[in-house]
């Protein structure tokens, strides 16, 4: 019920910076305590771990969230396996609490004779076909509610009032809860805990000090400073790295003449790492093949590039192994020449996936603060509500990104990629037909114009609030200024000589565990082994070529490691860890890649300087 209405917004008064300041670290004191009492209605710890969406979606409520499917489909995608408590605290920073007014305003949308009543068949119609659809074992327990219905009518005033009575009596229950079992574990333990001088208000911290009364040893601080440490082994490298030169071109003199298939695609940055769309090719033949990708460049102005241009591209060719194991690499696009990065070989006929990666290094999370929100709408003269003009350019190199084969119309199939990404969920042939009837389309696809009119019904339904329609945006990839700072749009050219390619997207998720065995095995086969110093069973190898380095890490005993990366001496370049000293867990008998490194400016030189040390 409570994702029915979206995201909502609550109101706040005004404070001088000065109180503001001095409130700060209790505000946080308080949030975090709420964000514990919350978790702990539906897991025994804040330890425990969200291992599916509808827990994310059930918590999240039990913080005073009011999430849509659009909402939780940002957070939990396919291919996220589980949160923390941290995460969960993150979100709930983001999303903003479910407020009475909003609820009511949406109810009377629906009571134009303010009647103050809705009936029963009308509720059930409306709820079950429109918007965020309820299920009718929902709608059936709404209309139970003995104190907000009667004679077929739902009192949807009363019922506002029990909705947000009954929040409060279950924040009010689990804060109470927390608290009992706090008193608990000082009891049973001793009051250390909370008086200690190093207790930090953050949440990582605080996760012990909840409900699970499981005692747990406090590792103590080394009195070294970390540079006086023992490590148990160290390796380093020093490679200096030249100027960006043109490679030796491979593209063949005849090459307009070769069959050609296209298809774009995008990266998408998450929170636990980076998807894409993956692609199925198929060969008739045996043939020479010429692979291309490189950035998808959207901009319109003449001369100008758009900024993920310099995001580096590589496209893995895999051939399935039948079922016995994982697929085995056939190529990938190891040489760059502009923009491009390129591969030219022979493939025998049959069916070949495609799986695009970037290192990481140039697309990575912005931590610009944004100093003004863009607006998304308007109304007009005649108060009719519009689409800014920096929205329907958003708007229509998003429609650029999604419209696959460039043909400039979207197919149900290429709408479906993008419905999943920003809704989680899949337009059936049904509502895609009722799509066609009320959106300009042609040839049975949607056009330009009719994917714009089709945002413009969405900003009307919410009466120009712009919450669903940002968050569509921030799932294409868009930040509040309405830049493209966490997606790279590309595009893919497969030419044969002597076969017709047909390529074809068939999923948009993250391929990261299968990308970093196939990168650990061709660093392994191609890199310089360098066994650690005084630690001879961890050998750090590493692959250099002329765009990028790449470290893996061997870990060959039978316990994990954990080794500290340090890049502090390196100059010009930037790691695909975003940090230049970081840790890195690697597990017995097991291989992990520790970073990818490229230079920040590729017109000067650069150096690696890389240190590895095993932590004791």
């Amino acid at each position: 019920m409570s994702a029915q209405f979206g995201s909502s917004s609550s109101l706040s008064s005004k404070r001088s910076d000065e109180r503001s300041e001095a409130r700060k670290p209790d505000d946080q004191e308080a949030f975090y305590t709420s964000c514990r009492a919350a978790y702990l209605t539906v897991f025994r710890s804040s330890l425990d771990n969200i291992t599916d969406r509808g827990q994310l979606g059930l918590v999240l409520q039990r913080a005073g969230r009011n999430p849509s499917n659009r909402t939780l489909s940002r957070y939990w995608t396919a291919k996220t396996k589980e949160m923390n408590f941290d995460d969960f605290c993150a979100i709930v920073k983001k999303e903003k609490p479910a407020a009475k007014a909003e609820l009511l305003k949406a109810f009377r949308k629906l009571d134009p004779a303010n009647k103050g009543y809705i009936l029963h068949d009308d509720f059930t119609r409306i709820f079950t076909t429109r918007g965020e659809k309820m299920s009718a074992e929902e709608v059936s327990a709404v209309l139970r509610l003995a104190d907000v219905n009667s004679g077929g009518r739902l009192d949807y005033n009363k019922f506002c009032n029990k909705f947000f009575s009954t929040c409060d009596q279950c924040a009010k229950d689990a804060a109470e809860k927390l608290e009992t079992n706090i008193r608990a574990k000082r009891q049973q333990f001793g009051s250390q805990i909370e008086t200690s001088p190093e207790r930090s208000t953050s949440p990582r911290n605080q996760r012990f000090n909840d409900g699970d009364t499981t005692p747990r040893k406090v590792e103590s601080k080394s009195p070294r400073p970390s540079s006086a440490r023992n490590y148990k082994g160290t390796a380093s490298a020093v490679i200096s790295m030249g100027p960006l030169k043109v490679s030796r071109h491979m593209e063949p003199s005849d090459l307009q003449d070769w069959p050609c298939a296209r298809s774009r695609g995008c990266f998408f940055l998450e929170e636990n790492g980076i998807l894409s769309h993956h692609y199925r090719l198929q060969l008739t033949q045996k043939s020479t093949v010429y692979l291309t990708i490189k950035p998808l460049n959207l901009s319109r102005a003449e001369g100008k590039s758009s900024p993920w241009m310099c995001v580096d591209t590589a496209l893995y060719v895999l051939k399935d192994s039948d079922g016995r194991g994982d697929p085995q690499v056939v190529s990938f696009t190891e040489l760059r020449h502009k923009e491009s990065y390129v591969w030219k070989g022979e493939l025998g006929a049959g069916s070949y996936t495609l799986l695009p990666f970037t290192t990481g290094c140039r697309l990575r999370k912005n931590k610009k603060p944004i100093t003004k929100e863009a607006r998304l709408v308007y109304r007009d003269v005649s108060e009719d509500l519009q689409l800014t003009p920096d929205f329907r350019s958003a708007l229509s190199d998003v429609f650029d990104m999604v419209d696959l084969d460039g043909s400039g119309f979207l197919s149900l199939e290429e709408y479906n990629f993008f419905e999943l990404r920003s809704s989680g969920e899949k337009c059936d042939d049904d509502a895609w037909e009722v799509c066609k009837e009320n959106f300009e389309t042609k040839k049975n696809e949607l056009t330009r114009k009719g994917f714009l009119d089709l945002n413009l019904m969405e900003a009307n339904d919410r009466e120009g609030d712009p919450s669903d329609l940002w968050v569509t945006l921030q799932s294409m990839g868009y930040n509040k200024a309405l830049e493209m700072t966490e997606a790279c749009p590309f595009v893919i050219d497969v030419y044969a000589e002597k076969s017709k390619p047909k390529l074809k997207a068939v999923s948009l998720e993250s391929s990261s565990r299968l990308l970093q065995k196939l990168l650990c095995r061709s660093v392994l086969l191609k890199g310089d082994a360098k066994p650690m110093d005084g630690c001879e069973q961890v050998v750090v190898y590493t692959y250099k070529n002329d765009t990028r380095i790449t470290s893996v890490i061997e870990n060959k005993f039978d316990k994990k490691i954990v080794v500290q990366v340090n890049n502090d001496q390196s100059k010009n370049s930037v790691s695909s860890r975003g940090m230049s000293v970081f840790a890195v867990e690697v597990p017995g008998k097991s291989t992990s890649v520790s970073q990818h490194v490229m230079a920040v400016n590729e017109k000067l030189e650069w150096l690696y300087h890389c240190v590895h040390n095993v932590l004791p």
